[in-house]
């Protein structure tokens, strides 16, 4: 299992829209809401690193979503090995990866 931390941010007045639709997602929870900046707090539970990735891409493509990038990454269980970031992610410009995470 995966977790992560993810910053979603709407414009104000769809805030409540943007909750809903990100609630009604398996495996994504709201956590934090600021009505006023548009700031969404939201973790996901995931099975490896390529389903959380897809997490995060349908969360870009939500209607109303301005931004939304993952500011903490969890590995609770993964069963592959990883020895560096999977080339196929490593590739995708729709997401930004750390340089720390690449070495």
């Amino acid at each position: 299992m995966n977790l992560s931390g993810i910053l979603v941010i709407a414009k104000p007045e769809w805030v409540p829209q943007v909750v809903a639709d990100l609630a009604a997602q398996d495996g994504l929870e709201v956590h934090q809401t600021d009505p006023e900046s548009g700031r969404i707090i939201v973790v996901q539970e995931a099975t490896d690193v390529h389903a959380e990735i897809e997490g995060v891409k349908r969360i870009k493509a939500m209607p109303h979503v301005v931004m939304a990038d993952m500011v903490y990454h969890y590995f609770a269980e993964d069963e592959q090995a990883y020895d560096a970031m999977p080339a196929e992610l490593a590739e995708d410009t729709s997401v930004c990866v750390p340089a720390y995470l690449n070495a």
